[in-house]
C-alpha cells in the first residue's frame, strides 16, 4: 500500500470539524452542537500547532476566548460531553481513584542493552546473518528517558492509555494522559489512519519543568526527584489529573502498530504518525550501514545535551516490519532491536569544604563546595552529600580530589574519591556536624532515619521561616502575594514568628512609613484574609507536620472530617485510615501532643481558618455500624467514590482488615495479602455488584 494514502491534508480547513459520533436524533439546538464540534476541531489543531510544531497561528488571548466559549457551550449542553474534548486537558478530579490493570493488545517488549560499539557491531552482523544476505536498513532513534506508554485509538479518537507495567499488562492512566498537550485526543478530519491502531512512546518531563518541580519540592522540604524519569513516572501515577496537568508532561512516539499499517517501513510509519499529529522526534534517521549508525551515535552523544528532554541512549531497529517478523524473538527480547546506552559523564575536581544547611523540618543537609568544574554542559561547584552515612562511606577529607556525576544529568553528586591523588598533607577529615549551624542546638538522629535534625523547633531561624513559607505555599494556603523574601523581612522586623502571626498583620504595619506600598499592603492583607476560606485538608497540610504530604493530609481530613477529630485521634485510629502508615500516624499524634504546636493550632482556629470539611449528605443507613475495607480495582466507581458512598450510607472506611471488619469490597486484582488475611479471619468478600445492590444502586 502506498504511504501517501495515509497523508493528512496540509492544514485543517476552517469549516472542517472533527469526526463526531453519528446520532439518530440531533440535539435540540443543532447550531450549538455544530459550533461545539467546530471549536473542538479548531482547538485541537491550534494545540498541535503550538505544542508540537511550535508554530502558533493565533494569539494566546484568541485561543483562551475560543476555549472559554467551548467551556460555556459544553456546560450548557452536558449531553454532548466528550472525554476527548480540548476542555478535558485541564484535568478533572473525576475518576481519580486507583488505576485499573489492563492487558496489552500486544506485549510491550523490553530491549537488550549495550554500552559499547563492539556490541553494536555484533547486533548488526546478527541481523545481516539472520536475514540471509537480504538488504536491510536500521532506523536510529533517540532513547528518551521516560515512562513507556501504549495509546489505543479507535475511529481516530483516543480511547485508552496504558503504562508498560510488566509488559503483559499495565495501568490504565487515560485520564492523566489526556492532560498531555502534545498528544492528539482526536485526529484531524480527513486523515486516512487505520480504524484501530496503537501508538507507543515515552512520557517525559522536560528539563525546565523538572527543575521547577524540584525547586518547589525542595522549598517544601520534600525529597526532590532524582531524575526526570522518576518525576514523569510519579506524575503519571498521581491520582489527581489536575496535578498532572499542572506539571506539564510531554510525550514522544516511536512505534505504530495495527493490523494494517501505512507501510512495511517502521520509519515511514513514524512519518505517518507525525502527519496524524503525534510528536515524533526529528532526530529519527534511517541508516544503511554500520558506519552511518556509528556516526549517529557519536553525534547524539554530544548534541543530546541541547535537547529539552532527557535521553540516555540510542535505539536501533530493523526498519522492515516483514524482516522484524522474520528475525523474531529470543526468550526475552526482539532480535531486530537493541538499545545503546550512553556513558554517564564524570568530572574530577577538588573538594574545598563542606557546609551544612537547615531546612523547614530541622533536617540538616551537608553540601560539598568544590572548585568549579565543567560537567554535562554546565559549571558545577556544589553538590549534596545527603547524610552522615554517605560522608562516612566516602572517607572524605578537605582538599581531596573527588569524582562528580550528574544524576539524571542534572543533580550533581560525588560518586567517589581519587585516593591515589590525596595529598600528603591533607586537610581536616570531613565529619558530620554535631550541633545546628544556625542555633547551636545539639543535633539528633531518630531511629531508622538517615538524616540528622535540629530539635529546636521554637527558635531555630530557618525552621521558623521555612514553616511559614510552607504554610503560604501554593498547595497549602496559597497566599501568593507573599514570598520567601517578604517572609524574611517580616521576621527581621519582628512582625511574625509563626504562621498564626500572619493573621494579625494590618495594612499600616507593612505599607511603609510614607504609605508608598499601600496597594501592595492591601493586596497582601486581602490574600491572607482570603486564605481563611481554604478547605480543611489544605489547612492540615499547611501545618507542616513531618511526613504528612498533600495526599496524606487529604486522606486524614476525608476520613476524620474535623480538626478536633484529628487532634484527639489515637495512633491506631490514624493508622486505620487507608494510605496512612505507622510513621505518618505517629508523627501526627506527636505533633498535636506538643504544647507549642497546640498553641499554634489554637491561634489559627481563633484567626478563622477552616477546621472541618463540609458535611456529607446521607444517602441511607444500609451500612450503619459496618466497617468496610476496599481492595482491588472497579468498573463503576473509583476507590475514592466508593469510600464516599460507604460514608454516605452510614459506614466506616478502614485500610486494614481485622476481626472487626464487616466485609471487604473486593474488586479485580485484589491484593494477595489482604485476600489471605480476609480468608484467615473469615471476613466476607463482597463483589462490586453485590455492594451496589446492597446500597440500592443499579449497575447500569
Amino acid at each position: 500500500m502506498e504511504y501517501d494514502l495515509f497523508n493528512p491534508p496540509p492544514s485543517l480547513p476552517d469549516d472542517t470539524t472533527a469526526d463526531a459520533p453519528t446520532q439518530q436524533e440531533p440535539p435540540a439546538d443543532t447550531d450549538d452542537a455544530q459550533r461545539i464540534e467546530r471549536l473542538r476541531a479548531e482547538l485541537h489543531r491550534h494545540n498541535h500547532n503550538y505544542y508540537a510544531l511550535n508554530a502558533p497561528e493565533i494569539s494566546d488571548s484568541e485561543f483562551d476566548a475560543m476555549m472559554q466559549e467551548l467551556i460555556d457551550l459544553e456546560t450548557a449542553h452536558p449531553e454532548l460531553y466528550d472525554p476527548n474534548s480540548p476542555t478535558q486537558r485541564v484535568g478533572s478530579d473525576l475518576g481519580s481513584g486507583g488505576f485499573p490493570a489492563v492487558m496489552h493488545e500486544r506485549p510491550m517488549l523490553s530491549l537488550g542493552n549495550t554500552y559499547n560499539r563492539e556490541d553494536v557491531r555484533a547486533f548488526y552482523e546478527r541481523v545481516r546473518d539472520g536475514l540471509g544476505g537480504q538488504p536491510f536498513s536500521i532506523c536510529c532513534e533517540l532513547k528518551f528517558d521516560g515512562l513507556s506508554i501504549s495509546l489505543i485509538y479507535e475511529h481516530k479518537r483516543l480511547v485508552r492509555a496504558v503504562t508498560r507495567g510488566d509488559g503483559k499488562q499495565g495501568d490504565d492512566v487515560t485520564a492523566n494522559v489526556r492532560t498531555i498537550r502534545t498528544l492528539p485526543l482526536a485526529l484531524p478530519a480527513g486523515v486516512a489512519a487505520p480504524e484501530h491502531f496503537e501508538v507507543r512512546g515515552e512520557v517525559l518531563l522536560p528539563w525546565e519543568r523538572f527543575e521547577t518541580l524540584n525547586r518547589m519540592r525542595e522549598a517544601r522540604e520534600e525529597q526532590p526527584f532524582a531524575n526526570p524519569r522518576n518525576a514523569a513516572s510519579g506524575t503519571l501515577k498521581n491520582k489527581d489529573p489536575r496535578v498532572v496537568a499542572e506539571r506539564g508532561l510531554d510525550a514522544y512516539l516511536y512505534y505504530v502498530l495495527a493490523d494494517r499499517t501505512p507501510s512495511d517501513s517502521h520509519y515511514q510509519n513514524l512519518l505517518a504518525a507525525r502527519m496524524w499529529g503525534f510528536q515524533v522526534s526529528e532526530a529519527t534517521r534511517l541508516t544503511h550501514s554500520l558506519e552511518e549508525i556509528y556516526a549517529y551515535i557519536d553525534y547524539w552523544d554530544t548534541e543530546r545535551r541541547k535537547l529539552p528532554v532527557a535521553t540516555d541512549g540510542v535505539v536501533l531497529k530493523v526498519d522492515s516490519l516483514r524482516q522484524q517478523e522474520q528475525l523474531g524473538m529470543t526468550a526475552k527480547n526482539p532480535r531486530w532491536a537493541i538499545a545503546y546506552k550512553f556513558q554517564a559523564e564524570r568530572a574530577r575536581t577538588r573538594l574545598e569544604s563542606v557546609t551544612f544547611q537547615v531546612g523547614r523540618t530541622g533536617a540538616v543537609t551537608p553540601v560539598a563546595n568544590m572548585q568549579p568544574v565543567a560537567l554535562a554542559g554546565t559549571t558545577v561547584k556544589r553538590a549534596s552529600l545527603h547524610n552522615a552515612d554517605i560522608i562516612e562511606q566516602l572517607d572524605l577529607y578537605e582538599g581531596d580530589y573527588v569524582f562528580v556525576e550528574k544524576a539524571g544529568e542534572i543533580i550533581p553528586q560525588i560518586v567517589g574519591v581519587d585516593y591515589e591523588a590525596r595529598p600528603l598533607l591533607t586537610g581536616r577529615k570531613v565529619e558530620f556536624a554535631t550541633t545546628c549551624p544556625e542555633c547551636g542546638t545539639p543535633l539528633v538522629r531518630y531511629e531508622g532515619e538517615a538524616a540528622h535534625y535540629c530539635p529546636n523547633t521554637t527558635a531555630c531561624p530557618p525552621q521558623l521561616r521555612g514553616r511559614v513559607e510552607h504554610f503560604i505555599s501554593r498547595d497549602a494556603m496559597d497566599i501568593d502575594s507573599l514570598g520567601p523574601e517578604t517572609v524574611d523581612d517580616y521576621f527581621g522586623r519582628g512582625l511574625i514568628r509563626d504562621a498564626a502571626d500572619l493573621y494579625r498583620i494590618r495594612v499600616e504595619d507593612i505599607c511603609g512609613e510614607d504609605g508608598t506600598r499601600l496597594k501592595s499592603a492591601q493586596k497582601i492583607v486581602a490574600a491572607i484574609e482570603a486564605s481563611k476560606q481554604k478547605p480543611f485538608d489544605r489547612v492540615l497540610y499547611a501545618l507542616g507536620i513531618r511526613f504528612v504530604g498533600r495526599v496524606a493530609a487529604q486522606q486524614v481530613a476525608t476520613a476524620l472530617r474535623t480538626l478536633d477529630n484529628v487532634r484527639h485521634a489515637s495512633v491506631e485510629q490514624l493508622q486505620a485510615i487507608d494510605g496512612i502508615g505507622a510513621k505518618i500516624a505517629q508523627s501526627i499524634a506527636d505533633f498535636f501532643a506538643d504544647k507549642r504546636a497546640a498553641d499554634l493550632v489554637d491561634r489559627l482556629v481563633k484567626a478563622g481558618v477552616q477546621t472541618a470539611l463540609p458535611e456529607i449528605e446521607a444517602l441511607g443507613t444500609q451500612l450503619e455500624g459496618k466497617t468496610v475495607v476496599i481492595s482491588g480495582t472497579f468498573s463503576h466507581h473509583s476507590r475514592d467514590e466508593y469510600k464516599e458512598l460507604i460514608t454516605r450510607h452510614g459506614g466506616k472506611n478502614t485500610g486494614s482488615i481485622s476481626k472487626n471488619t464487616s466485609f471487604v469490597l473486593a474488586g479485580d486484582n485484589m491484593g494477595p495479602a489482604k485476600l489471605e488475611k480476609a480468608r484467615s479471619l473469615g471476613v466476607t468478600l463482597m463483589s462490586e455488584g453485590e455492594f451496589l445492590r446492597l446500597i440500592g444502586e443499579t449497575e447500569d
